[in-house]
């Protein structure tokens, strides 16, 4: 579907080209934590590369391509530690809470927010983002209350089965000091306290070929 020399392509970098003989931005970024591209194009011009990608290219129809649904994504997206914004991100976190950091420096000039982060990095973070796996059975939500040591000291942001792992895994935010992989922690499903353990992001990292 193109000539672009898609593995030249670094993770997260971009270039441009034609697929399908339609002008586009093909990135080397994706939302499910597997490698996969990003195609850029004209609204007017969507369908025609969506028909054409599921009818398997040039390879035809036989290439297994099949689309998929924005729950199958979202689980994908949380077993890669990924954050959703509404969720992990919105108005009232930062950069340097949610793990993103890496994706702004500091020292590359002013932007708005610059001088926030700068006050929140030297005085460090008050919470920050991690990841749990439940241990006892049940399947934490976000909106529900994380206790630690039977105080309710932080929220679940996102939480879900994951069918890769076989566990039942989430993300949510915890004061800065027990942000710390194998910190015991309950979470109050609907009143009923389950036990669960704050583990190391993400929680499934491909292996690089």
């Amino acid at each position: 579907m193109t000539d672009v020399a898609l593995p030249e392509i670094k993770y997260y970098h971009f270039t441009r080209g034609q697929v399908d003989g339609v002008d586009a931005i093909i990135s080397r970024t994706g939302y499910t934590g597997e490698d996969g591209f990003e195609v850029y194009a004209a609204p007017e011009k969507a369908g025609q590369l969506w028909n054409k990608m599921l009818d398997g290219g040039n390879f035809g129809s036989d290439q297994g391509v099949l689309p998929c649904g924005l729950a199958a994504r979202n689980t994908l997206r949380l077993e890669a530690g990924m954050c959703l914004y509404g969720h992990e991100i919105d108005e009232t976190t930062t950069l340097l809470e949610a793990n993103l950091g890496w994706i702004t420096k500091l020292n590359k000039g002013e932007f708005i927010g610059r001088e926030q982060l700068q006050k929140q990095k030297d005085a460090g973070i008050k919470r920050k983002l991690v990841g749990f796996e439940v241990t006892d059975r049940g399947i934490a939500r976000d909106g529900q209350d994380v206790l630690i040591n039977d105080q309710r000291l932080g929220k679940v942001t996102s939480g879900s089965p994951a069918p890769f792992l076989k566990k039942n895994i989430g993300m949510g935010y915890v004061p800065a000091e027990f942000a710390n992989a194998g910190q015991a922690i309950q979470i109050d499903v609907r009143g009923k306290l389950l036990n669960a353990e704050i583990v190391a992001l993400p929680f499934y990292k491909r292996s690089k070929q």
